[in-house]
């Protein structure tokens, strides 16, 4: 009984990777992962556009007037030489810019997870902010604090306390 099990989930998964195919998604498994022995690792599904004419569109709407300065091993920058030979994209710049905001968007989740979690430490510091002031006191005879992390403290003069060298 599990051996018919095993083989009618292998056919089921055959005809759901069919199906996905026929609606332009590729599932990619990879070498060696065996989706029903365990083995491998995780597998997530991709869906992107058939072509990217709808991006390019979309970006040629758009200023593109932030400069970003990448640096690509030989394979990658074969690759966007490649994108614009085909006349899809009108430059390198334009080819990285496209690529780069597709992989954003196929990496929208873990972004917007990291986001999260960038946004509760901001708010953690502000909590200890806030406590290290009702511990301390608000103390206005500090001055902000230099490269090195340390305020200092003013005279009543409002000159350097009264550690500071003569002048």
């Amino acid at each position: 009984m599990q051996q018919d099990f095993h083989f009618d989930m292998r056919n089921l998964w055959q005809r759901i990777q069919q199906r996905l195919k026929e609606r332009g998604i590729d599932v990619d498994l990879g070498e060696g992962f065996d989706l029903f022995g365990g083995r491998g690792a995780g597998v997530k599904v991709v869906c992107v556009a058939p072509d990217l004419k709808d991006s390019v569109e979309e970006m040629g709407r758009k200023p593109r007037d932030q400069v970003v300065m990448v640096r690509v091993d030989e394979e990658t920058l074969k690759s966007l030489d490649d994108w614009v030979a085909t006349g899809a994209v009108k430059s390198r710049s334009e080819a990285a810019a496209l690529f780069i905001r597709e992989g954003l968007r196929v990496r929208a989740d873990e972004l917007d997870k990291l986001r999260d979690a960038l946004r509760q430490v901001e708010e953690a510091q502000e909590r200890l902010r806030r406590q290290a002031q009702e511990i301390f006191g608000r103390r206005d005879d500090v001055a902000p604090a230099g490269e090195d992390g340390a305020g200092e403290e003013k005279g009543s003069d409002g000159s350097a306390g009264d550690d500071a060298p003569p002048a």
